[in-house]
């Protein structure tokens, strides 16, 4: 399935499926996002990175099926790190895709900007830690009750990093 993926810099016009992919309920569980002005301000900030070349959308048959962001720094002693964010649609996760995007975009990390470590925030219970176990991040550390949910119940937030 991956063979037709072909990965680009992200488009203003992408901007529309982020929205929706981020406020899918089950997607939405996982960040730290709670109503559409937060995940409308969210996406404007992930497409800011769109300048620099650090956004990339996935497509299938010139459709977005995905899309990653890597959180550059300007201040040149946090240059060699970034935190970052990736997203796929419904219709492709489990297919590949998403592997296939975050594989591009650490590589445009290393060889473009020299990035040398990559950190990730996952809240406890999220099914992606065991993804992200498996492709080679590792914990350092846990911020308990970092999260509060509508229902009054926290969570914490796991950090991760992988060095490039």
């Amino acid at each position: 399935m991956t063979h037709d993926v072909t990965i680009r810099i992200s488009e203003e016009e992408d901007r529309a499926h982020l929205v929706k992919w981020l406020m899918d309920p089950v997607v939405l569980n996982w960040f730290p996002l709670d109503n559409l002005p937060e995940v409308e301000d969210a996406a404007r900030i992930w497409l800011s990175y769109k300048g620099q070349g650090a956004s990339f959308t996935a497509c299938i048959d010139g459709k977005p099926a995905g899309m990653a962001v890597l959180y550059l720094h300007h201040f040149k002693k946090l240059k060699h790190q970034s935190l970052f964010a990736i997203i796929v649609h419904p219709d492709f996760r489990g297919k590949g895709v998403g592997t296939k995007l975050f594989n591009w975009m650490k590589e445009q990390a290393k060889s473009k900007f020299g990035v040398e470590l990559f950190h990730l925030e996952v809240y406890d219970g999220n099914p992606a830690y065991n993804l992200y176990k498996r492709l080679g991040f590792e914990e350092y550390g846990r911020q308990e009750d970092f999260l509060k949910e509508k229902d009054g119940k926290y969570r914490s937030k796991i950090n991760m990093q992988m060095v490039l």
